[in-house]
């Protein structure tokens, strides 16, 4: 019995090794979703590495994006290019879209899938800011499918028109995306065109077109249409074995999420006001420690995020310069006019501030208006407080001491000693005084004050 129980374990054994052997290598999924920017590419790179180092086969980029950021698409695309394991980038669930940024992904990538009911295209660069501005790269459009309200407002970076910075984008967008259409072997005039003239295609129109090399209705349909498929990566030809495959998905952790926090153009404002004014009160009231710690700790968070974000430094500029003006409220007596000025300066920056109108990346007029608010009732309490102090007796200084009553020290006929306000002070009188009699300060030359008999000045009155 106990041979026969050797005989059949070790069998197991061996009959389990041989499966594991056998079993596909992992296939590894990153949802990106949401507009394209410092985070999504961090996530993307980190994804692709961690899947190289684990030795999975393939890694499925589940895209859901209106577009994204010129530079963070760009990084994602280099990633992509250079990634030894495969990269298949998916458009699903259904509903979804690969629009802008997210269709240079899609072209730039080893596989090509849609979901039915998905589409992807209108990938124009687009001319946003004051007229003569340069306009948007390809990843800084809005992104939006052809058609919405949105794309009505804005005027497409057409090749056709006079700008000639709007020309060395569109002309430089349709190079770029014809390069990657000519490396992986898909239709490179409808890619050009999707540039030139914002056209979308859905999920049956690309596959006929050849702009996707397949439609899947989720990530296991896929993965078993892309078994036994030859790909050519930046390590070599790999032959996939998905088919039944485990997905395995990787959600954005913490640092992804905390990028995704900071690099909010409107969380960047925030924390900048945050900062500013933490140092104001740090230096206003030295020893209080706390508001510098947060003040610092935020300023350096929000330059941060800026420094990642497509910024306008002229809208920067007059951020800055509304703050400073409004700090500048509380130490000169301008009673308002800076910060009244200040408060201008800063609301024009902030709609200024972020140079592109990507989705997602824009800084709402609600929270501009908040702020303002919150700043102007900052700028009304700072000069209403200046007024109360200049209404205000004095009470201190030489103009004090001018009424002010005391105690003579000593009989004197004209010079003597008096105590006024707990101090000892020579003291110049044109009658006698005597000792205890109280007196009034009708004047000061220097050291010597002029004093009455407190009975003739009651008198006078």
């Amino acid at each position: 019995m106990a041979k026969l129980w050797r005989f059949v374990t070790g069998t197991a054994l061996v009959l389990a090794l041989c499966e594991a052997t056998a079993a596909p290598n992992a296939v590894i999924v990153l949802p990106l979703t949401g507009a394209i920017g410092p985070a999504s590419a961090d996530y993307v790179v980190r994804g692709l590495a961690h899947a190289n180092e684990e030795g999975a086969q393939l890694v499925v980029l589940e895209i859901d994006t209106p577009g994204g950021l010129d530079t963070s698409m760009r990084e994602i695309i280099k990633a992509i290019l250079a990634s030894p394991v495969p990269v298949a980038a998916y458009v699903a669930p259904s509903g979804a879209r690969a629009a802008s940024a997210g269709t240079y992904i899609l072209y730039a990538s080893h596989i090509a899938a849609m979901a039915p009911g998905t589409n992807l295209g209108a990938a124009t660069p687009v001319a946003i800011g004051l007229p003569g501005s340069s306009p948007s790269s390809p990843g800084k459009d809005g992104g939006a499918d052809k058609g919405t309200d949105k794309d009505k407002d804005k005027k497409p970076a057409s090749a056709d028109n006079g700008d000639p910075m709007a020309k060395k984008a569109v002309h430089d967008a349709a190079a770029y995306i014809r390069g990657l259409a000519q490396l992986r072997k898909r239709n490179a005039e409808w890619a050009e065109r999707a540039v030139r003239e914002a056209v979308s295609l859905s999920a049956d129109e690309a596959l006929a077109q050849h702009v996707v090399d397949v439609v899947a209705r989720d990530v296991p349909d896929l993965l078993a249409k892309l078994d036994g498929r030859n790909i050519t990566t930046a390590a070599g030809e790999k032959t996939l074995a998905s088919a039944g495959a485990v997905a395995v998905t990787i959600e954005p952790d913490w640092k992804s999420r905390f990028l995704a926090v900071i690099a909010n153009p409107s969380v960047a404002l925030i924390l900048m006001m945050i900062g500013i004014y933490g140092l104001f009160f740090e230096f206003y009231n030295p020893g209080g420690v706390l508001p510098g710690v947060i003040g610092g700790i935020a300023l350096l968070l929000a330059l941060f995020a800026l420094n990642m974000l497509p910024i306008n430094y002229a809208g920067l500029a007059l951020i800055v310069l509304g703050l400073i003006f409004i700090v500048a409220e509380a130490f000169l007596p301008a009673y308002g006019s800076l910060g009244v000025g200040g408060v201008i300066a800063f609301a024009v920056g902030a709609i200024m501030l972020i140079d592109t109108e990507v989705p997602g990346f824009g800084i709402p007029l609600g929270l501009i208006a908040t702020l303002a608010i919150v700043t102007g009732a900052f700028v009304f309490f700072v000069a209403a407080m200046a007024l109360r102090a200049r209404r205000r007796p004095v009470v201190t200084g030489s103009e004090e001491l001018i009424g002010s009553v005391g105690e003579m020290l000593d009989d004197a006929q004209t010079d003597g000693w008096a105590r006024i306000h707990s101090e000892s002070w020579r003291v110049h009188s044109t009658s006698p005084l005597k000792r205890g009699q109280h007196v009034h300060v009708t004047a000061r030359d220097g050291l010597v004050l002029t004093v009455a008999p407190a009975s003739e000045i009651t008198t006078k009155g």
